[in-house]
């Protein structure tokens, strides 16, 4: 192998190293700036010399070089046929070899294979592969490897605090006792937080997104609950005036149900706070986008629940293009924007705009549609009329497997359209500040871990382990 070869393969090696021991973000221009080229290189390797279309099966033995291939193959755009090629093919060989391979590269492959690293929450896939890298004596970076425990268990230490802050917020307004039929997700919540932006500088994304997510658990539970109410008691024409007109504490008396004051009194504490912390970043300007994010939410709430109290099933385009609203992507990359201090007017004019539709349309595909998936047998148990799964299937005449094969495609179709605009973001001009483009981007992320395999947001026990060894359980040094 020529000198050339082995200088590209060290930096190719270190780099990978420094990124999935989640260490990466502290040296963002240095790997930038060695990234160049080496996309072609790589993929050139793995070509057949006789068949440009095809991969060379002599490489078929190199599991280490088929789990850099899978790997790579997860961030494929639209038309993209040879990484479409490379996802399959790398798969089929992982998972043929997997019961021949030897620790640390089994737990490795078996860990990719599960969850892809290009789609996983970036904390937890720097825990779960410090573990494996901690027992790889043959090549392993010790200096590497003490950073990235050094600076793993100094980020846990800042969760752990902002953790105590969103419990003492909560507690404070009581919500357990008040509205016991909602869902409390304080840690769930955060853990999205902690997708959009994890780096120590983004303390109050986190703290807001997390507020924001529960506050919108629980606004969502209420409909949900109150259209059970008047549906068992027979009362359709019941009209549910919540967050509907205008912005107004002084309305909130008017409201028919003590659910509804509370949760509306709870949301209006939290944009006051909003907004006094807007006007502190002079970021004024995001406050009417806010507002009218999650008025917009809310209003796609009562459709869905004028549905059920109807008897009504939508149709599936409109309820697909309710369901965008209902993701509540745009409440969320509102309400974060005085922690953003690279963001301007003009960006969030760009988001609400529809030039970002496929980043914001593809994020909000990946979490819709996993989601739909994920907790259609529990929906289905509760009598909920208008699921995605069900709409499909009374729209097209497919069964219950063919629409669900149908989503989790859509779900990948997502998945192309993010990576398309990731991609584009980093080799055009873009005026987008790259940490809110980042953010919108780990949304998708968020979703495929919390609705990859069940609804982990409503059922969290799946994630408890990755939850401990996240927010709780120091790495030893």
């Amino acid at each position: 192998m020529s000198e050339e070869n082995n200088t590209i393969i060290e930096k190719i090696t270190l780099i990978d190293t420094v990124e999935c021991l989640g260490v990466g973000y502290h040296f963002e221009e240095e790997i930038e700036k060695h990234l160049e080229q080496i996309y072609k290189y790589v993929f050139d390797k793995f070509k057949d010399k006789n068949n440009d279309d095809k991969f060379d099966e002599k490489f078929t033995s190199d599991a280490k070089g088929w789990l850099s291939l899978y790997q790579a193959s997860h961030l494929r755009m639209h038309g993209e046929n040879i990484l479409e090629e490379a996802l399959a093919f790398t798969t089929h060989h992982l998972n043929r070899m997997l019961s021949q391979l030897v620790s640390p590269l089994r737990e490795e492959v078996k860990q990719a294979l599960e969850q892809p690293v290009h789609k996983g929450i970036p904390r937890m896939e720097a825990r779960k592969y410090i573990s494996i890298y901690e027992i790889n004596h043959d090549a392993k970076n010790d200096m590497v490897l003490k950073l990235a425990k050094l600076d793993f268990n100094f980020l846990q230490n800042l969760y752990k605090k902002e953790l105590i802050l969103l419990m003492r917020w909560w507690n404070y307004f009581g919500l357990k006792s008040k509205v016991s039929y909602s869902r409390e997700r304080i840690v769930e919540s955060y853990l999205w937080a902690v997708t959009c932006r994890f780096e120590p500088q983004y303390s109050y994304v986190r703290i807001a997104y997390a507020k924001c997510a529960e506050v919108l658990t629980k606004i969502n539970d209420t409909y949900d609950n109150y259209a059970n109410f008047f549906f068992s008691q027979k009362k359709k024409k019941k009209k549910l005036k919540f967050f509907k007109g205008t912005w107004d504490i002084n309305e909130i008396d008017k409201l028919p149900i003590n659910w509804m004051r509370i949760i509306q009194g709870c949301t209006f504490n939290l944009y006051e706070g909003y907004e006094r912390e807007a006007a502190e970043q002079e970021k004024i300007f995001a406050i009417p986008y806010a507002i009218e994010a999650v008025k917009q939410v809310c209003r796609a709430y009562y459709k869905n629940m004028k549905w059920f109290m109807e008897g009504q099933m939508s149709m599936f385009d409109e309820y697909i293009s309710n369901s965008w609203i209902t993701s509540c992507i745009y409440v969320f990359y509102t309400f974060i924007i005085p922690g953003m201090k690279s963001v301007t007017k003009e960006n969030v004019d760009w988001l609400t705009s529809d030039e970002p539709r496929r980043l914001i349309v593809g994020a909000s595909k990946i979490v819709r549609y996993l989601n739909d998936v994920a907790s259609y047998e529990r929906e289905t148990r509760e009598g909920k009329l208008s699921t995605g799964i069900e709409c499909y299937m009374k729209h097209y005449g497919v069964s219950k497997q063919e629409a669900m094969k149908k989503f989790i495609d859509a779900a990948e179709d997502g998945w192309k359209d993010v990576n398309t605009e990731w991609i584009n973001s980093k080799t055009k001009n873009n005026s987008i500040p790259k940490d809110y483009f980042e953010g919108v981007f780990n949304y998708a992320r968020a979703g495929e871990v919390f609705y990859k395999k069940s609804d982990c947001y409503t059922n969290p026990k799946m994630l408890a382990p990755q939850l401990i060894a996240l927010f709780v359980d120091p790495i030893i040094i």
